[in-house]
């Protein structure tokens, strides 16, 4: 919160100066390339693949996806690109749309399949592993969310659990491929086949991994069956902006049949004006991401996917097997995707571990215990990491020692319960700094902070409360 108002500059400025101050704006980023960072980026180690996506990234930049009559290029490639992803997912030629990220396919498969449904109160089953774009979605849409337990030493979901969450108001069952916690692949044929029993859809996320596991496969893991040519799957979720390194946000929404799609897709005709028919939940926008998709997986082909399939398998191989070595560390459960996660124990605090890493050069993800699952760090291990890995496991085995040296992030004595007890709606925001601050936490700084403290104090909360603190988080940084 710098209190600082932006003023629109009276004369406008160079381009020249415009990249200077951007460069300045981003001195304190994480780095999006070298495999250091562990989340968020995808690299391949290949900046000529970038390279040709940003280039036809910015060839479509300023073609309008709202009208598909008025730029046939745009059809083109998305077709082009839905049937890359389709012949690759078990159904070649299967109808499908290209959105701007997971959230956005996954948001239009609980559209379509509510619109499918004859229920005016719907559900859908989810594993509590699911991402969270479901509930975000359920929250849109007005679908409940009914979520259902997964194996805690698996940390898949219970086909049987399944079965038992469905009602008549069931409209969706969702499993994953893999989920991103845990990196593991949900029992995808059973639970369709259950879904598919009582006339329900089965959707699978497969936004991390529909552009990976057909690639592993290939370079000799065991992928279990996934994708649309399982029985009583309806529709699958693919981003090409994880594994398929293209630029953000590309991600392919496929369905089993042409009639689902179409569930998927909003008309309107009442208002005056022009023809409003949308693909998509937004009505403008670029087809720069679209462009980068297509000149990616171009740039790349079978092969190049191919090549990184084998390198990503070799250093996600490597890392749970090293990980598990370091004292003090185990990796939960048995990674089938290029997605690891390393929980801690009682000597060694990930969040401080997550803390050390980053003074050491490297970003690994914090994930908060819930539902019987304990915190962890969490690795995305993409095409550039197998150059990387010896570092990596020194690193992760360094910041081990320091943590068991620092020992675990203290919490306040009372301090959950006094924030759960909150009417957090009634702080305005500079209240809100001033209560972090008295913890020591310093919201108002440009330094990146120790996140072991905050990370530790959102652990101890109920989930509702870690919601709201969070959203007053962003109100704050945002000014």
């Amino acid at each position: 919160m710098s209190g600082d108002v932006t003023v629109l500059p009276h004369h406008g400025v160079t381009a020249e100066e415009l990249l200077a101050r951007l460069a300045e704006a981003q001195q304190s980023d994480l780095p999006v390339r070298g495999g250091q960072v562990t989340a968020y980026v995808y690299d391949t180690g290949r900046p000529e693949v970038h390279e040709a996506g940003a280039a036809a990234y910015a060839g479509m930049l300023e073609v309008n996806m709202l009208d598909p009559t008025a730029f046939p290029s745009m059809v083109a490639l998305e077709k082009d690109v839905v049937g890359a992803v389709a012949a690759e997912l078990g159904q070649p030629g299967a109808p499908g749309i290209f959105t701007s990220g997971g959230t956005e396919s996954i948001m239009l498969a609980v559209k379509a399949a509510r619109d499918s449904a004859a229920t005016d109160r719907p559900q859908m089953v989810v594993p509590v592993t699911a991402h969270p774009a479901f509930h975000k979605a359920g929250h849109y849409l007005g679908v409940e969310v009914v979520a259902v337990p997964v194996d805690l030493t698996t940390f898949t979901v219970d086909p049987a659990a399944v079965e038992a969450a469905m009602t008549e108001r069931t409209v969706l069952v969702v499993v994953s491929a893999p989920s991103y916690p845990q990196g593991v692949i949900d029992p995808v044929a059973e639970v369709a086949a259950l879904a598919a029993a009582r006339g329900v859809p089965c959707h699978v996320d497969a936004c991390v991994g529909g552009w990976l596991l057909p690639w592993l496969r290939e370079a000799g893991a065991e992928v279990p069956p996934f994708d649309l040519s399982v029985p009583g799957v309806t529709s699958i979720s693919c981003d090409l902006h994880k594994f398929g390194y293209a630029p953000k946000g590309a991600s392919v929404l496929l369905f089993k049949d042409a009639a689902l799609r179409r569930a998927a897709y909003f008309a309107s005709a009442a208002w005056p004006g022009y023809t409003i028919i949308n693909a998509t939940v937004q009505s403008s926008r670029s087809a720069g991401p679209l462009g980068g998709a297509w000149g990616t997986l171009h740039a790349l082909g079978r092969e190049g996917y191919l090549d990184l399939g084998r390198t990503t398998l070799e250093a996600t191989r490597r890392i749970a097997e090293g990980a598990a070595k370091i004292p003090g560390l185990r990796v939960l459960g048995d990674p089938q995707a290029a997605l690891v996660a390393i929980a801690g124990s009682p000597e060694v605090d990930v969040f401080v571990l997550a803390d050390e890493a980053r003074r050491r050069g490297w970003f690994l993800q914090p994930q908060l215990s819930y539902a019987g699952i304990p915190a962890n760090v969490h690795i995305t291990v993409t095409g550039v990491t197998l150059e990387r890995v010896d570092a990596l496991l020194a690193v992760i085995a360094e910041s081990a020692r320091a943590a068991r040296e620092r020992g675990p992030a203290a919490v306040p004595e009372g301090l959950p319960e006094l924030i759960a007890s909150l009417n957090l709606d009634e702080l305005d925001d500079p209240t809100f700094v001033e209560l972090a601050a008295s913890v020591g936490i310093d919201l108002t700084s440009r330094d990146q902070p120790e996140m072991a403290a905050v990370n530790a104090v959102l652990d101890a909360l109920p989930v509702k409360t870690r919601e709201a603190i969070l959203v007053r988080f962003l109100s704050v940084i945002y000014g």
